[in-house]
C-alpha cells in the first residue's frame, strides 16, 4: 500500500501558499507549506513522498540553491518550480538541473494540478522501482558463491555442461545449483533472471 502523498509547498508569499494549499485540498491532496527554505529543511523530507511547489525567487535561498541542495542529500521528490514571467530562464536551467517541470504565474489552476498528479505519479513509480530493485538485492543477498558463479555462467548463456566443465563439477551439481538460484531469486524463466541481473547492474552502476 502507498503512503499518502503530500504536496510540499516553499513559497514567501503567504498569499501564495494559502491559494496552493487550498487548491490542493479541494482535490483531496494533503499540502504542508512553508515561508522560506529553511523551514523545508527542519523537516525530515526522506519521510515524505508526493512532490514539491517551490518558488524560483525567494529571500535567503533561492529556489535553485534549494533544489541543488536537495539533489545533494539524495532527496528525489519531484520539484515544480513557480516562476514569474522573467525568471522562465531559471526555470530552465532548474529544468535541467533535474526539475519535473515548471508553471508561470499567474497559472491556470488546472493545468497547476495536472503537473502535479504526474509528479505524484512520477514519485510513485520511482519509489515503486526502488522497493523492487531493494528486494531483488535482498534475494541475490540470499545466493552462496557457487551459486553465484553459476548464476554469471547462465546468465552469459553458457549451456549446463560448459558450466561444469569451467567449474570443475558434476552436471547434476550445476543442474542442482541453477534450480536453486531460479528458486532464491523467484525467477520464472532465465530471460527474467538476466533482466533482473541487467537491472541490478545498471542501478549499482
Amino acid at each position: 500500500m502507498h503512503e499518502r502523498a503530500v504536496v510540499l509547498i516553499v513559497d514567501d508569499d503567504e498569499a501564495v501558499r494559502d491559494s496552493l494549499s487550498w487548491l490542493m485540498t479541494s482535490v483531496g491532496l494533503t499540502a504542508h507549506s512553508f515561508a522560506s527554505a529553511d523551514e523545508l529543511l527542519a523537516i525530515k523530507l526522506d519521510e515524505y513522498c508526493g512532490c514539491m511547489l517551490l518558488d524560483i525567487r525567494m529571500p535567503g535561498m533561492s529556489g535553485l540553491e534549494l533544489q541543488a541542495l536537495l539533489h545533494q542529500q539524495g532527496i528525489s521528490l519531484p520539484i515544480i518550480m513557480i516562476s514569474g514571467h522573467a525568471d522562465v530562464p531559471m526555470a530552465v536551467r532548474a529544468l535541467k538541473a533535474g526539475a519535473f517541470d515548471f508553471i508561470e504565474k499567474p497559472f491556470n489552476d488546472q493545468a497547476l494540478l495536472d503537473i502535479v498528479q504526474r509528479a505524484i505519479e512520477t514519485d510513485r513509480h520511482q519509489r515503486d522501482e526502488l522497493g523492487r530493485l531493494s528486494e531483488w538485492r535482498e534475494r541475490m543477498d540470499s545466493l552462496t558463491p557457487r551459486e553465484r558463479e553459476v548464476m554469471r555462467e547462465v546468465v552469459a548463456g553458457s549451456p549446463n555442461k560448459v558450466i561444469a566443465t569451467r567449474l570443475g563439477v558434476s552436471l547434476k551439481t550445476v543442474e542442482s545449483h541453477r534450480a536453486r538460484v531460479m528458486e532464491k531469486l523467484e525467477a520464472g524463466s532465465v530471460s527474467q533472471l538476466v533482466r533482473m541481473c541487467l537491472e541490478l547492474d545498471k542501478d549499482s552502476g
